[in-house]
């Protein structure tokens, strides 16, 4: 016995729980059993190994769900600001042709019906239609009544379908078409950001 206690020389494994919590060992049997296993042991043992360092989470996989958001939200964000961007572009356009027909009239006059191309009429009329585009384009790229602007820009785009169209549709009329869509789009468009005044 040893240490005062019931249990046998070499018990190991009571632990406080009397000699039927744990079973006999010889103190013998374990320098056996630890020769024998280093015995059974390859030579060139790996060591030990350490246990790996917890790995940095990987980054989180797109799933169909999240890409679906992200569309979800692109389309939302190009719903907001489609009229926005759509009203400024037909503007330069409009502001384009307006500085153009202002700086170089006679080259426009061609394009003005019902009127001899070489008189003054037509002139003043490409002039006056000139100051009618850059004026609308202002308003439009200002933001300044962009529905109002809009049918504005409605009507004078389909009096310009309208009068290259007598001669024959061409790629100018199909053009003019799409701008004069465009603006009647924007007529009817409520939702408008960077706008000075409604």
């Amino acid at each position: 016995m040893s240490n005062g206690s019931h249990q046998p020389a070499g018990w190991a494994g009571g632990r406080g729980r009397g000699w039927a919590g744990g079973r006999f060992r010889s103190p013998v049997g374990d320098r056996e059993e630890q020769i024998l296993g280093e015995a059974a042991a390859p030579e060139h043992a790996p060591p030990a190994e350490v246990p790996a360092a917890p790995a940095a989470p990987a980054p989180p996989v797109a799933t169909v769900r999240g890409w679906r958001a992200v569309a979800e939200r692109a389309g939302d964000v190009l719903a907001e600001w489609a009229p926005t961007g759509g009203r400024i572009l037909l503007g330069l356009v409009l502001l384009w042709f307006g500085y153009h027909e202002l700086l170089l009239p006679g080259e426009w006059t061609g394009y003005v019906p019902w009127i001899n191309e070489a008189s003054n009429l037509a002139i003043i009329a490409v002039l006056a239609h000139g100051w009618v585009l850059l004026v609308l384009a202002a308003a439009l790229v200002a933001g300044i009544a962009p529905r109002v602007s809009a049918a504005i820009a409605s009507v004078v785009l389909l009096e310009i379908v309208i009068s290259l169209s007598v001669s024959g549709l061409s790629s100018d009329s199909m053009r003019d078409v799409g701008v004069l869509g465009l603006a009647i789009c924007l007529t009817g468009c409520r939702n408008q950001r960077l706008v000075l005044r409604d």
